[in-house]
């Protein structure tokens, strides 16, 4: 016991990074300390994937991070069919490059399959197998809507919810949105088919947990084996940090949680300066931690929402400061802490430069006002 509990001690110890040196570093990580020249296809991979609940968060979320990126870029990968959209992390929709899709909605499925048993009422007498056998067929002929897919399967089993059927397919299966849906300027319903028959390639291995979490850190890091599990939606990950822990670097931050980081990844001096960033609702920087006050300040925590809108962030010296919407022809933001001078002409120069990059053709006003009700 004694021995044990000295392991623990000893595991607990390393340098301390306060809240200004990890959301340093996590926004050099995130490409928003200073615009980055990757392409947006080497963005995704890099960050892992974009939130994308809605068409155009990914749009204005490399917008925020690329230097001379083009919404018409990302439009071109998912015409291209080289991103999709699909449900992954947090069993949310995201954008993930063609390769990592066929990778990591396999390493999250344990999580998609927990999913399930909160449709299990509906769902008495549904043999799973089989429905994922039928459901990819529907697919796999001609791309479906959710409530084409409904229909086609309460066929089977008559007694079932429907809007359970279509979920456990929904979980059982990486489906993924064809375009038009999620193309810049373009409309479409969400119409499902499967990976592998959108993009014409066979299943690939999960990816692996030890690879996974490099990957995390080297996007989100430094980071605790919580934050990993709150980004991705899975548990008992704390296997995959021990193993790597004789090649990783380990800190710890102001209430003593450790924090796990790559030996070469950048961690800025806490004083260099972050400009102001626009970002769209649900950008992955403000939910992949357990812990976000590297980037929210406990005054300003869940102040993005309100019942059931969310509204777009605001970063002014790296963290959450307000948040903005175009209303018309205006670009309001509201101020959570009343902004100098200089910080409001700083916001209002990069908010001139994100109308430009994703409205070229369009003229906006901007002011400062009320966003939220």
């Amino acid at each position: 016991m004694t021995k044990r509990s000295t392991k623990k001690t000893a595991v607990a110890a390393g340098p301390v990074l306060g809240t200004r040196a990890l959301n340093r570093a996590t926004l050099d990580r995130q490409l928003l300390l200073r615009r980055s020249p990757l392409s947006a296809l080497a963005a995704v991979e890099h960050l892992v994937g974009l939130q994308a609940q809605e068409v155009k968060p990914p749009y204005y979320a490399l917008a925020a991070r690329l230097d001379g990126f083009t919404p018409g870029e990302l439009s071109g990968l998912l015409a291209d069919r080289a991103a999709v959209r699909m449900v992954t992390m947090r069993s949310t929709i995201h954008l993930h490059t063609a390769d990592d899709s066929l990778t990591l909605r396999p390493l999250v499925q344990p999580a998609r399959d927990r999913e399930i048993n909160y449709f299990r009422k509906g769902l008495v007498g549904v043999d799973l197998d089989r429905l994922a056998v039928l459901a990819r067929d529907l697919v796999e002929i001609e791309p479906r809507t959710m409530k084409q897919l409904r229909e086609a399967l309460i066929v089977e089993w008559p007694d079932a919810d429907p809007q359970s059927l279509a979920v456990a397919a929904r979980c059982k299966l990486p489906l993924v949105q064809v375009t038009p849906r999620g193309l810049w300027g373009r409309s479409g319903q969400v119409t499902l088919t499967t990976a592998e028959n959108w993009l014409d390639r066979p299943a690939e291995p999960a990816a692996s947990p030890d690879a996974t979490v490099l990957r995390y850190l080297a996007a989100f890091g430094p980071a605790s084996v919580k934050d990993m599990q709150t980004w991705c939606g899975l548990t008992r990950m704390r296997d995959a940090f021990e193993r790597l822990r004789p090649d990783l670097l380990t800190f710890r931050d102001e209430n003593g949680v450790e924090l796990f980081d790559l030996p070469d990844a950048p961690r800025p001096d806490p004083d260099t300066p972050a400009p102001p960033r626009f970002l769209p609702e649900f950008d992955n920087l403000l939910l992949s931690h357990a812990d976000r006050t590297r980037v929210i300040p406990p005054a300003n925590r869940g102040r993005t929402w309100q019942v059931n809108t969310v509204y777009c962030p605001l970063l002014v010296d790296g963290f959450l400061v307000g948040v903005w919407r175009i209303v018309g022809d205006e670009l309001v933001i509201e101020e959570f802490t009343q902004l100098t001078k200089a910080q409001r002409g700083e916001v209002t120069e990069e908010g001139e430069r994100m109308l430009k990059v994703m409205h070229p053709d369009a003229s906006y006003d901007i002011r400062f006002g009320t966003v939220i009700p």
